[in-house]
C-alpha cells in the first residue's frame, strides 16, 4: 500500500507520485502489498527533520527512512512484503533545484522520489561503485516510466 500526504502547501502529483512508486516497485520486484508511505513538506519541516535525524543545517531535497530494510529478491526468490518506510520530500528546495536545472518541479520531485525509494531499498551513492550503481538505477526507472507514460 501506497500512501501519500501533502503538507508542503505546494500542489503535487500525487496520483502520478503513486503511479511511478507502484510502477518502480514492481519493476525492482517488491511485493505489492508492502507499504510505503510518501509525505510532502515544508521547508521549516525539512529543516527540522535534517537537522534531528542527519545532524545537518538547513532544509534538504529528500531524506528517507526505511523500516524494514527490504530489499530486491533475487530471481529465484519471492517479493518480500513489509515495510518499505517513509520518504520526505521538500517541494520547495526541489522547485529552486529544477529551475537550476532547467526542468520542470514535476520532474525534479520524480527523482526524488525514485532517488528516496532507491535509499529505502539500501541503494547509497558513497563510493563511485555505488553511486554508478544507484544513480544508472535510477535512471533506468525513470526512462522506462517515462517512455510507458507516453505509450498510453
Amino acid at each position: 500500500m501506497i500512501d501519500i500526504n501533502n503538507e508542503s502547501g505546494i500542489e503535487a502529483d500525487e496520483l502520478g507520485l503513486v503511479e511511478l512508486s507502484r510502477y518502480a516497485l514492481d519493476q525492482l520486484r517488491i511485493h505489492p502489498q508492502a507499504d510505503l508511505s510518501i509525505v510532502l513538506v515544508d521547508e521549516e519541516t525539512m529543516t527540522q527533520y535534517h537537522e534531528r535525524f542527519m545532524d545537518l543545517t538547513g532544509p534538504t531535497d529528500v531524506m528517507s527512512f526505511p523500516m524494514d530494510e527490504l530489499r530486491s529478491p533475487a530471481d529465484d526468490e519471492e517479493p518480500p512484503m513489509g515495510l518499505l518506510g517513509d520518504i520526505v520530500i521538500c517541494p520547495q528546495v526541489a522547485e529552486r533545484q529544477a529551475e537550476a536545472a532547467g526542468h520542470d518541479l514535476l520532474q525534479e520531485v520524480t527523482v526524488l522520489q525514485t532517488h528516496g525509494m532507491l535509499h529505502l531499498l539500501g541503494y547509497d551513492h558513497a563510493t563511485p561503485d555505488e553511486e554508478a550503481e544507484m544513480f544508472g538505477l535510477q535512471r533506468d526507472l525513470l526512462l522506462s516510466f517515462a517512455m510507458r507514460e507516453r505509450s498510453r
